[in-house]
């Protein structure tokens, strides 16, 4: 895909916000949740699908042997979590487009926790109910359909560059506010640079991690600079995040970029869940002294995606 193409398929997608602001009975700071969600499911159907048919051969291989194992330990070894019929992309878009879609996607949701611990309490679920105004219930579906646009060939990467793209809009959209999830990348990118960190063994601290946009910048730098996927897959991101709504943003957007790691709940000025002294390899954060600096790069993002 060109950068073309994704700048295109990036502004499609945003159109689903403005879907959303439309109809549904919404606060205004509550838009993302269930997007992000969406994208989530859209990301988690593409990807165990591209795994599917190497999971097929390694649970045929295996099976009727001392190494047997089921076809939900192999995928998360394959590909990272297991995805269940219910949860499949097209069984929710075929639906109906009435106000039983917000039921699909809920359980479709709960099914990807239950098979997937590490997933537990992650996933939006009752957010969606309010998508399905009794004057337009098939706002959702609406929604739904947006995202099916999404290629069937699309890479992690491309699915890690949509979320950022709508992290980054979103917190464009709640002004200071959003800076206490959300990091320019352009900033993150800098400071990735000059900590220049080196594939291998390595733990990776934040103890302010937002959305855990430093870990996905980390990681995508060692991709650039020719690190196996061996070295890849040893990297681990450790972060702490006070704010539950965003611990869930960051897990998910761990998994939708494939990066390894752990998010605790917890506020690092008082508790240090990790033990962390002498245990990591890097430790980067942005303390928020000041929200101007953040914002006139955000300001300065938002009028070149304009452009």
């Amino acid at each position: 895909m060109t950068d073309r193409e994704l700048k295109k398929l990036k502004d499609d997608l945003w159109h689903s916000a403005d879907v959303l602001r439309a109809g549904a009975h919404l606060a205004a700071n509550k838009y993302g949740q269930p997007i992000l969600g969406l994208i989530f499911l859209r990301y988690a159907d593409i990807f165990f699908k591209q795994h599917k048919a190497e999971i097929e051969v390694e649970y045929n291989r295996l099976k009727g042997g001392r190494m047997e194992k089921s076809k939900r330990e192999i995928a998360i070894e394959k590909c990272g979590f297991f995805l269940p019929e219910c949860a499949y992309y097209d069984s929710i878009n075929n639906a109906p487009d009435t106000a039983e879609k917000a039921t699909l996607v809920k359980q479709a949701m709960e099914a990807i926790e239950n098979e997937n611990p590490k997933m537990a309490g992650v996933l939006p679920k009752e957010v969606y109910a309010q998508l399905v105004p009794d004057e337009e219930p098939e706002l959702l579906s609406k929604i739904i359909r947006i995202f099916k646009d999404i290629p069937e060939n699309c890479t992690v990467d491309i699915f890690g560059e949509i979320y950022e793209y709508f992290l980054g809009n979103f917190a464009l959209s709640e002004g200071k506010d959003g800076g206490t999830f959300y990091t320019p990348a352009t900033v993150v990118r800098y400071m990735v640079e000059v900590l220049n960190p080196q594939p291998g063994d390595k733990k990776f601290l934040d103890p302010a991690c937002g959305s855990g946009g430093m870990f996905v910048q980390a990681a995508r730098y060692m991709h650039s600079h020719n690190a196996s996927e061996q070295e890849q897959m040893k990297f681990r991101c450790y972060g702490v995040e006070k704010e539950p709504d965003t611990v869930k943003l960051a897990k998910m957007n761990l998994l939708l970029n494939n990066v390894r790691g752990e998010i605790t709940e917890a506020n690092s000025f008082y508790s240090d869940p990790y033990n962390a002294f002498g245990q990591f390899d890097y430790v980067m954060a942005i303390i928020w002294s000041s929200y101007q600096a953040i914002q006139n790069v955000q300001n300065e993002e938002s009028q070149a995606i304009a452009a």
